[in-house]
Order: structure tokens, then C-alpha cells, then sequence
């Protein structure tokens, strides 16, 4: 009988088109069960006027969300690491996302059947939510540093490779890959994060903070509409929804920055530089993330005055990802511009 790994060794060989279908599937089952439980909540009790709305203001909820700074540094920092490591991504960020929408859904059920805990939780300054918004901010906080060093250290070799190249000097694929002490130290922790299914651990931990307006938003949203005799069936379409537009925007997302990868790991000269940018962005997005992050949790768990670190606390993350899938946009499609001019020259 084949064991898991045997199963996973396979799937790796699988066609990428096969994979992606495989991920988009995965995606379209969601959407298909949250309509399900609308239209079932629909004909099993009473049809309620604000079911359709909640619906959507959930989906809307869970696309915004997932451009979330701290969403897209993981899955960028990701996505780098399996593309060096010569692998397809696939679903790095689908794998994110869907650990990261489990929390959320697995709060929406408790919230549909009741249970009291869920309003602890979400209220701030309580104990839990004390305790699961450090373990959320310590855990994502904590990874984006190792990967924003890891890649730091690659966006070094890149940088040293590619001024290398403009002298004349041939570029061995091995110069690019991330060397020294601080890479050494990160071998080690960062060998465990062998595939992309890996991620949907790390998804987990960063939703467990509870720290988001969007994601209390969501939650006091499914109790409001508990309360107001909105059925339960309709109730569950509500983090569902939520979930899948989360993975639908971050699989894309994912898709995207594998394809940017492996186009910049071509060592060509104008490729090279191209990889350098993307790598230095991507790591210096993490690092920046993972200071936020750390100095909100410094703060919360030693109820720290320092103003820095108050501050720190205090940014909100989620509009600045559009900033970030801005600049990354950019740079891709400068270098596309520069390539095509290159070739019709």
C-alpha cells in the first residue's frame, strides 16, 4: 500500500496544468458549498431579507482580507523559497488561505451553535483574546522574520551575482542561492517547510490573533444575523463565503508570484537584475511586516508604555497589501516591457 509521502511524491509529478486545476477545483467546491448552504437555508426555514446581503458582505470581506500585507508577505516569501528550491508552487496560497479561513470558519460554526466562548474571544482585552492574539501575532511575526532574513540573504547573492554579470563574468545558478550565517541558521527550521501544503499550518497560527476588523467584523456580523432569525443553514454560508474568496484571491495571488519567480530566476543578464528587485522587495516587505508584528506583541505581552512599540501596535496592515501588489505589478511588467522591447530590437 502506498503511504502518504508516496501519495504526495506523486501528486508532485503531476502536470502543472493538472495541479492548478487541482487547486482551482478545490476553490470552486467551496463557492459551490456556501451557495449550497444559502439555497438550503433559504428552503428549510424562513426566507429572511438579509441573508443575500450578509452573504456578500461576507465574500466581500474575505477578498479584502486577503490583501492584507501580512497575507501577501507570506505567501510572496513563500512562493520564492519553493520556486529556489526548483519546485511549482501551485498552491502556496491556497494552502495559506485555507488554514488561515479554517480558524475563521471553525469560529463562524461556534458562533452559529451559540457557544458563549466565541464572545470572550472577540472581546477585546479578555483573556483568551489575549492569549490567541499573541500566539497569532508571536507565530507570523516570528516567520516573516526568518523569511524576510532568508531572503534578504538571497537578495544579496542576487544583487552580488548580477553586478558580476554587467562586468562580463559568467553566473552559476548556485550563485543565487542564499549563503552565509544567517541562511545557515534558517536551514535548518526552514527545511520543514518542504511543501506548499506546509503552509496551511502557518495560515492557521497567523488566524489565530482574532486581531482583524475584518475577521471580528465577520463574527459579530453571523451573531447579529443569529440573533435576528437568520437561518442557521444561511448562518454557515457566512464563513464559507468568507473562505472561499480568501482562497480564491490568494491562489491567484500565489499563481501570480510563482510565475513572476520563475520568470527571474532566467540568468540572463536583464533577468538577473530583475530578480535581484523582486527578491529585495519581497524580503524587505517581510522584515518590515515581521517588526510591526513583533512590536505589537512585545507591547500586548509585557503591556509595554513605550510609545514606539504603541505604535507599532496600532498600524493596520490591510490596506497597505494593495500598495505592495501595486509595486510588484510594476516591476513585473517593466521587466516584460524591457523584454519585448529587447527582442523586437
Amino acid at each position: 500500500m502506498a503511504s502518504i509521502g508516496d501519495l504526495y511524491r506523486g501528486r508532485d509529478a503531476l502536470p502543472l496544468r493538472t495541479r492548478v486545476l487541482f487547486t482551482f477545483g478545490a476553490v470552486a467546491a467551496l463557492h459551490a458549498a456556501a451557495v449550497v448552504l444559502l439555497l438550503a437555508g433559504n428552503i428549510t426555514g424562513a426566507s429572511h431579507p438579509l441573508t443575500w446581503g450578509l452573504v456578500l458582505t461576507a465574500y466581500l470581506a474575505g477578498v479584502k482580507h486577503s490583501y492584507d500585507w501580512d497575507h501577501l508577505a507570506a505567501i510572496d516569501n513563500s512562493t520564492r523559497k519553493f520556486v529556489a528550491d526548483r519546485r511549482d508552487p501551485v498552491s502556496v496560497g491556497f494552502a495559506f488561505s485555507l488554514g488561515h479561513s479554517s480558524v475563521v470558519a471553525l469560529a463562524g460554526v461556534l458562533v452559529v451553535a451559540g457557544a458563549s466562548m466565541m464572545g470572550g474571544l472577540m472581546q477585546d482585552g479578555s483573556a483568551g483574546n489575549l492569549v490567541l492574539g499573541l500566539a497569532g501575532s508571536g507565530v507570523s511575526g516570528l516567520f516573516l522574520l526568518a523569511m524576510g532574513l532568508f531572503n534578504g540573504s538571497a537578495f544579496t547573492r542576487s544583487l552580488s551575482a548580477y553586478r558580476r554579470s554587467r562586468g562580463g563574468a559568467a553566473v552559476d545558478p548556485r550563485d543565487l542561492e542564499p549563503q552565509g550565517l544567517v541562511a545557515r541558521l534558517l536551514a535548518k527550521p526552514l527545511s520543514r517547510v518542504r511543501r506548499p501544503r506546509n503552509i496551511y499550518i502557518i495560515g492557521f497560527l497567523f488566524g489565530l490573533g482574532f486581531d482583524t476588523a475584518t475577521t471580528i467584523g465577520l463574527l459579530m456580523m453571523a451573531t447579529a444575523a443569529s440573533l435576528a432569525g437568520v437561518p442557521p443553514f444561511a448562518l454557515l454560508a457566512l464563513p464559507l463565503g468568507f473562505a472561499a474568496a480568501m482562497t480564491l484571491c490568494d491562489s491567484l495571488n500565489g499563481m501570480a508570484m510563482m510565475r513572476m519567480y520563475r520568470s527571474a530566476l532566467d540568468h540572463h543578464q536583464r533577468k538577473l537584475g530583475f530578480n535581484a528587485l523582486v527578491t529585495g522587495i519581497s524580503a524587505a516587505s517581510a522584515l518590515f511586516i515581521a517588526v510591526i508584528t513583533l512590536g505589537g506583541f512585545f507591547h500586548a505581552a509585557f503591556a509595554l508604555d513605550d510609545p514606539l512599540l504603541a505604535w507599532l501596535g496600532s498600524i493596520d496592515l490591510g490596506d497597505a497589501g494593495l500598495l505592495l501588489v501595486a509595486l510588484l505589478l510594476a516591476v513585473w511588467g517593466a521587466s516584460a516591457l524591457a523584454s519585448r522591447q529587447a527582442r523586437s530590437g
